[in-house]
């Protein structure tokens, strides 16, 4: 989880099957119902974060992945 950072509250409404299920989840990892919550909403509607050694590309692509080979016709 981050520290440090602003945060707002806000408010969310789930049916109550929903909200028990993500109450059971949160104890179950020994997590915050809201940091579960946060933690989709990144991963679901905010661009990630690449973290890896793999750069993400949001440029347009010239390609497929069916001709990936190509670039080894010439050797």
């Amino acid at each position: 989880m981050m520290t440090h950072m602003r945060m707002t509250k806000t408010q969310v409404y789930l049916p109550d099957d929903e909200l028990r299920e993500l109450h059971r989840l949160a104890r179950q990892r020994k997590r915050a119902v809201a940091e579960l919550v946060r933690e989709a909403v990144r991963r679901v509607w905010l661009r990630p974060v690449g973290t890896g050694p793999v750069g993400l590309w949001d440029g347009p692509f010239g390609g497929s992945s069916a001709d990936h080979d190509a670039a080894f016709d010439e050797l």
